[in-house]
Parts: structure tokens; sequence; C-alpha cells
């Protein structure tokens, strides 16, 4: 049973890493659909590609969810916990992608394990949450927001005396480069999540201790799962960040992609934090566009956005308790 457990809550990490990638391609390549910058199925290719290699960029991230935010579990009860989590996240997940809302897959996350973790009395590390979960989640998108105003900024003072047309095509193709990078950050961050929670079963079930490191096949099973489900695409979100809250030219796409980019390579390696690529692509949109002016954005769309921000923890962590009830009198 134990071995059962395992494999089943492997599986369904990897599930949810699936789902992370269909319900997060659009953070990576909807700003170079939306401009023409690339084609729907070159960007899906060229992200799955980047996502598969981000994977391998470092294990920051992957440590502080598989050791920072909650007590490890211990016997099925640990595991119960486990699934339960994931249980929530992608429930969550699949819920915001029907509806078109992009949300974070990775709050998603964190909101099921703090929401099992409460329910199965298995302590949770409200320092780490804090400090590398709520605080992040906070300043993300204040800092995407500002620097991707700053960085449009900037561009539109540099190219202010050149010719439109040829200023719009040049970054088109340099559009191919920040999509490129965005891609690169989401494989960095987000398959590192589920990474964690992979190695956090081994060391349940005995298998493994943290000291041993991140065996090399969780590493590529979570980066394949995660481009398989970049591959497979995110439309109705793709919509909402790609023309909903902003009409986006390709310069103001590849001010929006650099700053995003920019942002989770800083936070992965300088502070290990993880944070949300729909969080920091969301607000960086919304800064490019505020330089146009400020009713060129959607604001209205932007605000259903932020709101989905704020519900996502708590809401993942209550179909989290739920599952660890069901499962709870089932099989405990």
């Amino acid at each position: 049973m134990d071995t059962f457990a395992l494999v089943v809550t492997i599986l369904v990490a990897l599930f949810f890493t699936y789902t992370n990638g269909f319900h997060d391609s659009a953070n990576a390549i909807a700003t170079s659909v939306s401009t023409r910058a690339l084609t729907p199925r070159a960007a899906l290719a060229m992200a799955a590609v980047m996502n598969l290699a981000g994977a391998f960029f470092g294990t920051g991230v992957a440590k502080t969810v598989s050791e920072g935010l909650i007590e490890t579990p211990e016997g099925s009860k640990g595991m119960a916990i486990l699934f339960s989590a994931l249980v929530g996240a992608i429930v969550w997940n699949l819920v915001t992608w029907y509806y078109g809302l992009p949300s974070s897959s990775s709050h998603a996350l964190f909101g099921g394990l703090v929401g099992a973790a409460l329910a199965g009395g298995t302590e949770v590390l409200w320092n780490g949450v804090v400090g590398k979960v709520i605080i992040p989640m906070f300043l993300s998108p204040i800092v995407g927001l500002i620097l991707g105003y700053l960085v449009m900024t900037a561009i539109m003072w540099i190219f202010r005396r050149a010719n439109p047309h040829k200023t719009k095509r040049g970054f088109r193709i340099a559009q191919t480069v920040s999509a490129a990078g965005m891609a690169l950050g989401h494989g960095l961050q987000d398959a590192q999540k589920t990474m964690g929670v992979v190695v956090m079963a081994l060391v349940i079930s005995g298998h493994e201790t943290y000291g041993d490191g991140f065996p090399v096949w969780v590493k590529i099973v979570c980066a394949v799962m995660l481009s398989l489900g970049t591959y497979a695409g995110g439309w109705r979100i793709m919509r909402t960040l790609g023309r909903k809250i902003i009409e986006l030219d390709p310069p103001q796409g590849f001010a929006a992609e650099a700053t995003g980019a920019s942002i989770m390579f800083t936070t992965a390696y300088l502070f290990k934090a993880p944070i949300s690529t729909t969080h920091v692509i969301t607000s960086a949109i919304m800064g490019v566009g505020a330089t146009k002016r400020v009713n060129a954005v959607r604001w209205g769309v932007a605000k259903n956005i932020v709101l989905g921000w704020f519900i996502t923890m708590p809401a993942a962590a209550l179909v989290a308790a739920a599952a660890f009830g069901i499962v709870d009198l089932a099989f405990l």
C-alpha cells in the first residue's frame, strides 16, 4: 500500500505539472502571438523546448517547496496530505483554466499544501510561507508593474526618432528572444515546484533524504510533463493576456516579456523564491500598457485577474482540506 500510495502521489504530481503547463503556457507566448511575432504553434513549440531546458537550471526553488513551507509529514497520513494538496491545486487550475482566468498555478499548489497540512495536523512553517510566498506574491506584481512601465518608457525614448514600421519589425524579431526568456524562466520556476513535491513524496516514503539532492529522473519527468502541457496550449488564458488587458504592439510585447523574464531569473537565483509567472507577466503587461495612456489598460479585466490572485490560495486550501477529509475517512 505504501508503494502504491507513492506511485499514485507522484503520478498526480506529474498531472499537476501537465495542467500547470497548459494553464501557464500563455504566460510565455501570449504577447508574441497577439503581436504576430510568432505563430501560435511555433510559439508553443519554442515554449515547450525552453520549459524543458529551464528545469535543469537550478534547484533553489525546489528546495524551498520541499523543505520550507510545511514540515515533512510522515507515513501514510503524510502521503495523504501531499496527495490532497495536489488535488486542491489541480482542481483550482482546471476551474480557472475553464473560465480563462490567469490565476497562479504556483499559489494553487502552495494553498493546497497549507490547506492539507492544516487539515492533517502537520505544522505549517509560517515564516517560510510568509517570507517565500506571501510577500513575493504582493511584491512581484508591483515590481512587474513599475519595471514594465520603466522599460517601455525607455524604449519609447530610445526609439523616439526611429521609423515606426522598421521599429515594429525589429521588435517582432526581438520578441522571439524575449518569449524564449519567459519560457526558460517558466521552466526554471514551475518545473522545480513539482520537483520539490516529488522529492517530498520520496522522503515521506523513505526512498530519499533531503541531503541526497534531486534525482536526475525527477528533473527529467517533471520537465517533460511541463513541456508536454505547455505544448497542449492554454488558448482561453492566452486571449485574456494577449488582448483583453490591452492590445499590444511588438515593442510593448518585448518590454513585457523582458520584464517578466528578468524578474523570474532574479527571484529564482538570488532569493530562491517560488514566484508566480502569471503574476509577473500580467502586471508587466499592465505597466507597459499604462505608458500609452492609463485608460488604455482595461482595468476592469485587470481587477478580475487581481481578485483571482487573492482567492487562489484560500480556494485551493479549502479544496485540499476537503480532499484530505475524504481520503482520511476512506483509507486512513
